[in-house]
């Protein structure tokens, strides 16, 4: 019998063979290390870029190799993965102590190593695309000894190389000499921090599957950088994905995201994200379905009082949020998952669905089946995107995709609205989805379609919002939104805890009722009272010039 196209889509998940992730072998033993918080140039980074190369290197042989990383790290559940692991997987890890009996136990899976400069910063991350094609591990020359010791031997030294270059020449040279033999399905950008820092936690990844690493500007102020940019992602295959991030000290969230979605292809950050290689070989157990707490059933129609109904969505992915923090299911949540997870991540997306409470509830995004803009992504483009983010919805449970577009603005300068042959083209290509949310900051693109409707953000709560202004902004918005009853959609960034926006909430003497997501888009569906509205020609416009 011929299945379905989500079912067929979660059967190939849980054999664990999508995006390159091939065949989870039997193997319940494995090695750990813990890593702290330093990862300077001339202090603990040489040797952390040393193992991280090792792990992508041993991985290729089966999940053999993970890190705990530091608290301070931006993804937060490397020790709750590990747990995970253990109770659910029967994993039994054992910690190795140090660098030297990490190369001791692995040194006959690894062909030998490279020497970065650690005079050029970018020859490391150039020796990472080597690490993947020579199966070697990353080493300065402060490292040989300890490389040599473990029976290694040179496979490339990148000494003297680079100096007195540019990152665009050393870019193009590199392109020379391996841009042939990387995957086209992934490339790495090494981005983030910049300057006497680097945290490559997803090199092992990009190890593991021999891509490129760069981290190329999409700033155009950076001219050859940027056509090189352009050049690698025009020769990655249609349906390739960009890991890691933007460099911090080159160009914007935007300027990256937006060039990247207008060659229709897909983003997954951070740079930060670690243990890829370990986490793309353990798939969903055999004993579980992604079942979402849904709070309504989807042909469910409700009625709206008149009242203000509050909800609330934490994005910027649940790894690096709030969810191992104090409050989670004191109230109602929505939380965006990373759908391309269910390839890269299967077991971190389980132990989300499994540690749940009743008041966590999981949406799909950014805007299709990675991270996305969708007005940079060429109508072509669109639809097998689309088709592909329906089937992860299927796969994962989800009823509700959230959209965002930083191509022609941002939350201070331009526009994060969508035009309505965009919106149009979302309501075709999500038949079965009760709802959409729109923006990051607040936005002004609404509309309601049958008993499907679109909101923007109302307001976004940041990190650094003193809780007595945020509780002024709350009520001030209540107060000039006096159509009864009005929706008021929250957009909280990442790692505020739940606790915190509890409390402001409990400060609001305006009445309001805080409620699931779902049933607060059932309710909109009820009574529109937002204005049904769209993109304008004169609404401002700030391209973040990637064209």
């Amino acid at each position: 019998m011929e299945l379905n196209t989500g079912k067929r889509f979660l059967a190939v998940a849980m054999l664990g063979i999508i995006g390159g992730c091939l065949g989870f072998g039997q193997a319940k033993e494995a090695s750990y290390m813990e890593f702290d918080a330093d990862w300077s140039l001339d202090g603990d980074l040489p040797e952390k870029a040393m193992l991280i190369s090792l792990q992508g290197v041993v991985n290729k042989a089966g999940p053999k190799l993970y890190f705990r990383y530091p608290e301070s790290w931006p993804w937060k559940i490397t020790g709750e993965l590990k747990s995970f692991y253990e109770a659910r997987h029967g994993f039994d890890f054992l910690e190795v102590e140090n660098a030297e009996r990490a190369l001791s136990a692995y040194a006959s899976q690894v062909d030998g190593y490279v020497v970065w400069d650690k005079q050029v910063r970018t020859s490391l991350i150039v020796a990472f695309t080597v690490c993947g094609l020579e199966n070697a591990i990353a080493v300065n020359e402060d490292l040989i000894p300890l490389a040599k010791a473990a029976g290694l031997k040179p496979v490339a030294d990148l000494c003297g190389a680079f100096r007195g270059m540019d990152d665009a020449e050393i870019y193009q040279i590199a392109y020379d000499r391996y841009w042939e033999r990387c995957s086209k399905e992934v490339a790495i950008w090494m981005g983030g921090v910049h300057g006497s820092r680097m945290e490559p936690g997803i090199a092992d990844y990009g190890i593991y599957r021999g891509a490129f690493f760069c981290d190329l500007s999409a700033s155009p102020e950076d001219e050859e950088e940027l056509a090189l940019h352009k050049r690698i992602l025009s020769e990655l295959d249609s349906d390739a994905t960009i890991m890691g991030w933007h460099s911090y000290a080159k160009d914007t969230e935007g300027q990256h995201v937006s060039l990247i979605s207008s060659y229709g292809l897909k983003m997954e950050g951070l740079n930060s994200l670690p243990n890829i290689s370990f986490n793309c070989q353990i798939p969903f157990t055999d004993d579980f379905v992604f079942k979402n707490n849904h709070n309504v059933g989807a042909e469910d129609v409700l009625k709206a009082e008149e009242k203000v109904y509050v909800s609330l969505i934490q994005t910027d992915s649940m790894g690096i949020g709030a969810w191992t923090k104090p409050g989670r299911g004191r109230i109602p949540y929505a939380w965006q998952v990373s759908m391309s997870w269910s390839r890269t991540s299967p077991g971190a997306l389980q132990y989300f669905a499994e540690a749940a409470t009743p008041n966590d509830y999981f949406i799909g995004g950014l805007s299709g089946p990675g991270y996305m803009y969708p007005k940079p992504i060429p109508e072509a483009r669109f639809w097998p995107l689309m088709e592909e983010a329906n089937e992860l919805m299927d796969t994962l449970d989800l009823r509700v995709m959230e959209i965002m577009d930083y191509s022609e603005g941002n939350r201070h300068v331009g526009n994060t609205d969508l035009p309505k042959e965009l919106v149009d083209r979302y309501y075709e290509a999500f038949p079965d989805v009760i709802g959409f949310v729109n923006g990051y900051g607040s936005a002004r693109t609404f509309d309601l379609r049958g008993r499907r409707p679109m909101l923007s953000y109302d307001y976004y709560l940041g990190l650094n919002r003193p809780t007595a202004e945020a509780i002024a902004d709350l009520e001030e918005l209540i107060q000039m939104n006096r159509k009864r009853p009005y929706f008021l959609l929250i957009h909280v960034r990442e790692s505020t805890t739940i606790d915190r926006v509890a409390d402001i909430l409990d400060g609001v003497t305006e009445d309001m009722e805080v409620i699931p997501l779902d049933v607060f888009l059932k309710l909109a569906a009820s009574e529109q009272t937002y204005e049904r509205r769209f993109l304008q020609e004169s609404d401002p416009v700030d391209r973040n010039a990637f064209r």
